[in-house]
């Protein structure tokens, strides 16, 4: 009966890519001071909505992927703080719905091409790594039915190819150590793997992708998460010196280009009109936010030494870096397109997070979701959203979580921090948990500089209330 109605409904195709700490200020569209051009993202800014509010649903990766792949916040799930390894355990449960199998059951063609970091079944003989064998977990087993991914964040070994179960180059070198900018971790090294090339191996296997089914009897759905501009900071060089910031500055470049690519495939295949795209990061950008506002914001790090020629604000205005729960740890790019039907030039203000991609993608494809006692207990449609219907968004506030797993709740214009530091990198750390809490008005005080607990001590319980109750309890929808 559903792919009936598909068939009269023409449900698109729904293309979502995942840049990886891509931060807010990086793109031309959202920091008019940026020096780095972005006129791909910029031109999908101009043909579809801006959203000026998103933010991804955790500070850093894993987490945020888990989410928007399940519409339930990680912080659920086992994994509390941090990330996996290349070598992590999958984190996914086998039997949980995810927006790709719930679009596959419904006859969407699902693919993942990218970087995965949720955890791969790599065997062992013994306690060596057995890399003939196949690995027994993959995103097949979640609802892709073309996968194609490396592991984990391109710093992390091993660094190999894996399509559907099997890895496609066995390990017969080892990667040197090497460090910042070009940070990699010593480990295995795939046969066919080369470091410089991966981002533009995986965006010709997108847009291939994106080119065969582009004429099929079925939408698609694919998946595209983006190895940059995470460290290393490598770009291709056939973008080196294409800014004056050097390599961030040329890594957000190629970036940029990758997008293009994937827009000329769509145009390419007469499917525009056709095919949602998102664009998005996982969480802020690494860099840190230069300034003499105070002392905490300046942090002498050698990660970052010489990376802000021109005084480039990968962040933008936020407060913070990645990891941190203040704004610049999860306040991303957010654009979404489909021509036609979300007006161009559009903008939204609407606080929004990763983890309603499952109930958005839901909706798009006209298929009925799920009780959120059985799949996606945090997600809710953003549609009413992408078609000016705002009066009719509703949501429950938006539970934001650090790289150390400290909480926050954003309602309204306040937002609450359960704890009493920046819960990631930026000094100072402080505890989660530990207070006195932070509460800000980010209408009044954007940039997180005018901490209000103390004057507002009814608007703050109200909110640890709020909070409290959306931990304890197993979903927010």
């Amino acid at each position: 009966m559903m792919l009936a109605q598909f068939a009269t409904a023409a449900a698109p195709n729904i293309v979502y890519i995942l840049a990886d700490d891509l931060g807010y200020g990086d793109v031309k569209a959202l920091n008019a001071a940026s020096k780095i051009p972005t006129p791909n993202m910029d031109r999908l800014a101009a043909e579809g909505m801006t959203f000026t509010d998103a933010h991804s649903p955790s500070a850093v990766c894993t987490p945020t992927r888990y989410a928007t792949l399940t519409g339930r916040y990680s912080w659920r799930s086992k994994l509390k703080r941090g990330v996996l390894n290349g070598y992590g355990e999958p984190l996914i449960e086998t039997d949980r719905p995810t927006v790709a199998s719930h679009l596959r059951d419904h006859g969407y063609m699902t693919g993942v091409i990218g970087k995965w970091h949720l955890g791969l079944g790599f065997q062992k003989d013994g306690d060596e790594w057995a890399w003939h064998k196949p690995v027994t977990y993959s995103p097949v087993d979640v609802g892709f039915e073309r996968s194609l991914v490396i592991p984990a964040s391109l710093d992390f070994p091993p660094y190999v190819y894996i399509d559907g179960h099997k890895i496609t180059g066995l390990p017969n070198r080892t990667q040197p150590e090497i460090k910042f900018p070009n940070f990699l971790r010593k480990g295995e090294l795939g046969s066919d793997f080369s470091i410089e090339d991966c981002l533009d191996e995986i965006t010709h296997e997108a847009t291939s992708f994106i080119t065969k089914h582009a004429q099929g009897d079925s939408p698609f759905l694919l998946y595209f998460p983006l190895t940059a501009p995470h460290k290393p900071v490598m770009p291709h060089s056939r973008f080196e010196g294409s800014t004056d910031l050097g390599p961030y500055g040329d890594f957000v470049t190629q970036v940029d280009w990758t997008v293009g690519q994937v827009l000329d495939a769509i145009d390419d295949a007469g499917i525009a009109d056709e095919t949602v795209v998102i664009l998005t990061s996982d969480n802020g950008s690494y860099m840190y936010r230069l300034t003499d506002q105070n002392e905490t914001d300046h942090v002498a790090d050698d990660t970052v030494q010489g990376y802000y020629e021109g005084n480039h604000t990968a962040n933008g205005p936020w407060r913070g870096t990645k990891a941190d729960i203040w704004e610049a740890g999860h306040r991303v790019p957010f654009f979404a397109r489909w021509p036609g039907k979300i007006a161009a030039g559009s903008t939204s203000a609407e606080p929004i997070c990763h983890v309603d991609f499952f109930a958005t993608a839901s909706k798009l494809a006209g298929i009925e979701m799920p009780a959120p006692t059985v799949a996606a207990p945090d997600s809710f449609d953003l549609t009413p959203l992408f078609f000016g219907n705002e009066s009719k968004f509703k949501r429950a506030p938006v539970i934001h979580h650090s790289g150390a797993g400290m909480f926050a709740i954003r309602e309204g214009d306040w937002k609450l921090i359960l704890g009493n530091g920046s819960g990631g990198r930026q000094a100072p750390k402080g505890k989660r948990f530990e207070p006195p809490w932070q509460l800000f008005n980010l209408a009044q005080d954007p940039g997180e500089m005018n901490d209000l607990f103390t004057a507002n001590p009814k608007k703050a319980h109200k909110l640890e209330g709020k909070l409290l109750l959306m931990l304890a309890d197993d979903r927010s929808r």
